[in-house]
């Protein structure tokens, strides 16, 4: 019970001490004291008298900034936690001891400066339970017996409730619709990219956005228990069970600091001189780690924006290059998230062009989410369009209208079996995608069929994968339906696929997955954004949800597999040069220790030496930041090269 309440105190006093407005509050009392010091270098004994003078900004520092630290140390040192920032912290007290003050205000400049950046990282990536909630309606607007609409709170919902969603709304609950024709976007929470049409009997999912139309639905079921308030629910748990992962500089840290200060000690006793000790613990004094390490990071995040690509989390760029599974959503991420027309079945003797004009013409009148797909096929033959007259469109019945003297209708195969056998019996038969069947004069024109089309490069991305970057494993995870899933796999060569796939279920596998080994998850709809948060490391592809860029380490905006790869050249380059700085500074710091402990390098020298090695550390992770070189070896496909 005494251990419990011990711990407990212990776990407060930590989280006090490393609060972010402490940090902030050290990092700018470090900065006024450092130029404060200078300024009354540079003034110099004529005005105050000694050079000492310019010393006293750093009490001031060791005061405010240094009892935090010693502080720290203490907590870690009974948490048997020794990483290198422990081992600067010792050096802190080693620098104040031998009047190293300059030294020992850079590493608490250096403690603080990274901590602050991690708490921002931290800040950042876990803001996406925020967007989600900010996304979902609070006020929904009820209909009562006398069709009076009324607005109420989302969670004053009932079951049966009649709920009215005006264009441009979301969504607020699950239901069923009761009156009106039209759309929904529901592909941030399915993951099928088509605009669905809505009528009559037909589903609704919270999240999901309106089109033109008012849609009255019937609730099925409580805020709380909606599709939508799942998400939430699962990002959440996401959030909690987040893996953490220790950073480079900690890993080494991890078995460094405490054998530099071991050797520091044995050294001390076996010598008998104190100055022995303080010249090895100084030496030691892991500066590589604390300053290569951020600005190689930094260099690599500001490579990465120059080509368009958004770091959230820093250590993504040192874990992707460790990543061996690579998961991917389907749709906007292997595909282009549209639908395109990609053949036209025209029927006897019936020109396919003529049909698509005319259907095209047709289509210009329509709000249907194929119709503008119909038109860019029109646009890319430069087929002209006709003047229409007598458009109608009919939810649930099709579009017609007469387009240069001919009656055109654009209706679907259910609609044809049920009042024209005939016609129907003439139909291709169906495959994956979509489809829409044009009527010329009462006769049969065309079947034209969609697809959601893989992304030129899609095909060179997956294999490159493994022949490139050594990906062991390659999946393919989707909500939408098998038809199209198995397609896709197919074409572009992934040998393991999961269709109709929910958030929740994304979330085990992927969690599943990375329990195995490091694992890439690439999505970019609301309902991938949980799986984002537990892989390894999350890519949020495309800009279209501010809220899965939140659940994701890093973001790429302008959809492209070539800036994914891109990240992770980017990645490799970086983590080659941050192992280099850090282990070659820390070899360079192992000689010194030698020397050091031999007696041939005293305190002051050793602070010297030390400097010098830091100089070398970070004049090496410089040149990530002077390269230009890092760019993808991907090559673009089109698929009549397939």
């Amino acid at each position: 019970m005494a251990r419990h309440a011990f711990d407990e105190v212990l776990e407060r006093l930590d989280e006090a001490l490393s609060s972010p407005a402490l940090n902030r509050a050290i990092l700018i009392v470090t900065l006024f004291a450092m130029a404060g010091h200078f300024v009354l270098t540079w003034v110099g004994p004529d005005m105050l008298g000694a050079y000492r003078t310019a010393d006293i900004p750093f009490y001031a520092l060791f005061i405010l900034g240094g009892v935090p630290i010693l502080a720290q140390l203490v907590l870690k040192f009974l948490r048997r936690e020794m990483g290198a920032d422990f081992l600067a912290a010792i050096s802190f007290i080693t620098g104040v001891v031998l009047g190293e003050y300059l030294a020992a205000s850079l590493i608490v400049l250096m403690l603080t400066g990274g901590q602050v950046l991690e708490s921002f990282a931290m800040r950042k990536a876990s803001s996406a339970l925020n967007a989600l909630a900010r996304r979902m309606p609070s006020v929904a607007h009820r209909k009562d017996a006398a069709g009076e609409i009324s607005d109420i709170a989302i969670n004053e919902i009932e079951i049966g409730d009649l709920i009215a969603v005006f264009p441009h709304e979301t969504a607020p609950v699950d239901g069923t619709v009761v009156d009106g024709h039209g759309s929904m976007d529901e592909s941030y929470l399915t993951g099928e990219p088509y605009v669905v049409a809505k009528a009559p009997g037909t589903s609704v999912l919270s999240g999901a956005i309106n089109g033109e139309a008012v849609l009255i639905i019937r609730a099925e079921k409580r805020a709380r228990d909606s599709r939508y308030a799942q998400i939430m629910n699962v990002m959440a748990e996401a959030e909690q069970k987040r893996p953490r992962i220790r950073r480079l500089g900690d890993q080494i840290g991890a078995w460094f600091a405490p054998a530099a200060l071991l050797f520091a000690i044995v050294v001390g006793y076996l010598s008998g001189d104190s100055s022995r000790f303080l010249a090895v613990l100084v030496v030691a004094t892991p500066c590589p780690l604390l300053i290569a390490i951020p600005i190689t990071v930094m260099s690599a995040i500001s490579i990465a924006a120059r080509r368009g690509i958004v770091i959230r989390d820093p250590t993504v760029l040192e874990r992707l290059p460790t990543c061996q599974t690579a998961i991917f959503d389907k749709t906007g991420t292997l595909t282009y998230g549209r639908p395109e027309l990609v053949e036209i079945l025209p029927g006897a003797d019936v020109d396919g062009a003529h049909v698509l004009r005319l259907a095209a013409s047709l289509e210009r009148y329509s709000k249907h989410p194929l119709a503008s797909a119909v038109l860019a096929a029109a646009r890319e033959r430069n087929l002209p369009l006709d003047e229409v007259n007598h458009a109608s469109e009919k939810p649930g019945q099709g579009l017609s209208g007469r387009a240069d003297g001919h009656e055109v209708v654009v209706t679907h195969r259910n609609k044809l079996a049920k009042t024209d056998p005939a016609i129907a019996a003439l139909l291709p038969e169906t495959t994956a995608g979509l489809e829409c069947v044009v009527l010329i004069d009462g006769d049969y024109g065309a079947t034209f069929r969609f697809r959601d089309q893989p992304r030129a490069e899609g095909s060179s991305f997956v294999g490159h994968l493994g022949d490139i970057h050594h990906f062991k494993k390659v999946m393919l995870l989707s909500g939408d339906r098998e038809s199209e899933v198995s397609y896709l796999s197919e074409l572009l060569g992934i040998s393991e696929s999961l269709a109709s796939q929910s958030p929740e279920q994304k979330v085990a596998i992927v969690r599943a997955e990375t329990a195995k080994a490091p694992t890439i998850f690439m999505g970019d709809g609301i309902n991938d954004a949980p799986a984002l948060a537990v892989a390894t490391v999350g890519i949020a592809f495309g800009k279209e949800s501010a809220v899965t860029a939140d659940a994701a380490g890093a973001v790429i905006p302008e959809a492209s597999l070539v800036t994914v790869d891109e990240l992770l050249h980017i990645s490799i380059a970086m983590r080659r040069i941050l192992l280099q700085s850090v282990i070659g500074g820390m070899v360079l710091s192992i000689l010194a220790m030698g020397f050091a402990a031999g007696g041939y390098i005293t305190p002051v020298a050793g602070a010297l030496l030390q400097e010098g090695i830091d100089v070398i550390a970070i004049l090496n992770a410089l040149r990530l930041a002077l390269r230009h070189d890092i760019d993808a070896d991907l090559r673009a496909e089109t698929f009549d090269e397939l």
